[in-house]
């Protein structure tokens, strides 16, 4: 372990300087490939070094279709690509930038289904081999969840560590596993860990969201971090829930016209944003919001709350908001402001006072800009894979 200070990261999308891509999007026809994903990167690791961000999660399509299991044409891209994932990789560790991966919700190790375990398989010993040709140290991990429940929560807990225990060893060195928010709690995680070794990752409002066995906030984090591998910084996700309204389209059906036409407006039911009348097609619903969402930026009150409760704990933050690089830099600045104390151990300081705040600027200049879908795991180039009930 060393005494750097503590890292902020972000996941894949840079919001802050638009038109910047993650990873080679086009489409199969057009034969996209890694070494183009990776000139986007280096790209992204230039920006990084200009804003002072040091963790940066990877887009899980970084490779594109290199485990489709009917594009074998693609299927060579990795080693194809060896000199300059060396390069990136290099670039990364002279500029002491942490990489991770966090595979896609398709990468299931607990499906019933082998076929599926074995093809989630080989998409994690794909990014895990992209990481060793990049040279990167055991803080370059490859993120996942427990996967579906399948009607059965031990039996697809335990089915997990099959899962686990097939994983080739480049891949184990480097798998980490998260708690969820509606399917796997903390307390799960520990149980799976527990048994195999596998280090956790805590992620902060999924422990709000999904924790039945009401475990405490500090010993939890504690067995976290003590699951990490010595002298290998363990990292944390964190997040604030949205609480705004949510907006939701929906048909007015034949019922409630003939209602409205009786009474001539809407009255009662649920709110909606505009006057429904007898002759609407549609009505937006207004509905209170869904506490495992993702606010936009995050609630630096409540992330100074969280690290004084982690005092003491040395851990890197990947913050999950949907704006991404923005919620980042706002955070940074609002930490120096609010919280002083916090903003030490990510070694933010009063020489940074003036950069803090043009970074912050920049970001809400930016965000105001920007009106794109959250995209956190990438855009999902296999088919859709059921995760269980």
């Amino acid at each position: 372990m060393t005494d750097r200070p503590l890292r902020l990261g972000f996941p894949v999308k840079v919001m802050g300087r638009p038109g910047m891509k993650s990873n080679d999007t086009r489409r199969w026809q057009q034969n996209p490939h890694l070494k183009t994903s990776l000139e986007h990167v280096d790209a992204i690791l230039d920006y990084l070094v200009e804003v002072g961000i040091d963790m940066y999660r990877l887009s899980s399509d970084l490779a594109p279709y290199a485990t489709h299991p009917d594009m074998p044409q693609f299927h060579g891209m990795v080693a194809e690509s060896d000199a300059e994932l060396a390069a990136l990789g290099r670039k990364a560790r002279d500029l002491d930038i942490r990489l991770s991966f966090h595979p896609s919700q398709f990468v299931l190790l607990n499906s019933p289904d082998p076929a599926l375990t074995a093809k989630s398989i080989w998409d994690l010993a794909s990014q895990a081999e992209m990481l060793d040709r990049m040279g990167m140290g055991p803080e370059g991990v490859l993120v996942t969840h427990v996967g579906g429940v399948y009607y059965d929560r031990e039996a697809s807990r335990a089915r997990w560590i099959e899962g686990y225990n097939q994983c080739p060893d480049h891949v184990r060195r480097r798998l980490v596993l998260e708690n969820d928010d509606i399917r796997f709690s903390a307390a799960d995680v520990l149980w799976i860990h527990d048994r195999c070794g596998v280090p956790l990752i805590f992620d902060y409002q999924h422990f709000w969201c999904l924790n039945p066995e009401g475990l405490a906030l500090r010993p939890t984090l504690e067995r976290f971090v003590r699951s990490w591998p010595q002298g290998v910084r363990p990292k944390i996700h964190f997040s604030s829930p949205r609480t705004e309204l949510r907006e939701i389209k929906r048909k007015v059906t034949d019922k409630e016209r003939a209602a409205l036409r009786a009474q001539g407006t809407s009255g009662g039911g649920a709110l909606t944003r505009d006057v429904v009348k007898a002759t609407s097609r549609f009505k937006t619903v207004l509905l209170p919001p869904i506490w495992t969402g993702h606010a936009d930026f995050t609630n630096p009150f409540e992330f100074a709350t969280f690290m004084r409760e982690a005092q003491g704990l040395d851990f890197d933050v990947m913050l999950e908001a949907k704006t991404k690089d923005l919620s980042l830099l706002k955070l940074r600045g609002d930490l120096f402001r609010y919280a002083s104390d916090v903003a030490a151990r990510f070694g933010l300081g009063p020489d940074d006072a003036a950069g803090l705040e043009e970074a912050g600027d920049m970001g809400e200049d930016a965000a105001e800009a920007q009106d794109m879908p959250d995209v956190d795991e990438g855009d999902q180039l296999d088919a859709p894979r059921r995760m269980g009930a």
